[in-house]
């Protein structure tokens, strides 16, 4: 064997043993992302979970001012079902209809002062609004994972990996943003 035969072994497994690497690399960085993502999915059910709790403890506090208790609370024992159940886009339903739901018990508490003024029904208002916040944190988090691993799943060399490994890109969380507009209440 001659020189130029020894040279072009090493280069070649070189070659080989740098893919190799490349491919562990990749693999264990999607692997990574998909756990993160998984685990802030996780923590945003648990966060929306806890939402609904407070809408149900807040829907206790205000059910002698109103009738609509039984349908609010069926509805909230629902989504609850929901949510584990649920990806990214079944979480952006639950989240709109447990919106609406707090929604219609903030219309209830202006209507009536002393209820608004009540120290139960202020904390749970603000648990949930401290909720909101959270899962918003939790959201943002999610799509920032989501949008790395969405870019490895579209370039180069990465792209290669991720077609071997049959990933498919990550949905986004994207939550209706219709906090702004009063919810329309019916009794």
């Amino acid at each position: 064997m001659d020189i130029v035969s020894i040279v072009a072994i090493i280069v070649a497994a070189v070659v080989v043993v740098g893919l190799l690497l490349y491919f562990v690399s990749a693999y264990n960085r999607f692997k990574t992302l998909s756990n993160s993502a998984s685990a802030t999915l996780g923590q945003v059910k648990v966060a929306m979970k806890k939402r609904l709790d407070m809408i149900e403890q807040l829907l206790g506090a205000v059910k002698s001012y109103a009738t609509f208790e039984k349908e609010v609370l069926e509805k909230v024992t629902g989504l609850r079902t929901e949510i584990g159940k649920a990806g990214a886009e079944g979480l952006r339903q639950v989240d709109a209809e447990s919106r609406r739901l707090f929604g219609s018990i903030l219309a209830v508490a202006e209507n009536y002062p002393d209820l608004k003024t009540s120290s139960t029904v202020t904390s749970l208002m603000d648990s949930v609004k401290g909720l909101e916040d959270e899962i918003a944190r939790h959201r943002y988090t999610y799509n920032n994972i989501a949008q790395e691993f969405n870019i490895r799943c579209d370039t180069i060399p990465s792209n290669i990996v991720a077609r071997i490994m049959g990933l498919i890109k990550m949905d986004y969380l994207q939550f209706e943003e219709d906090v702004e507009k009063r919810p329309k209440i019916e009794f």
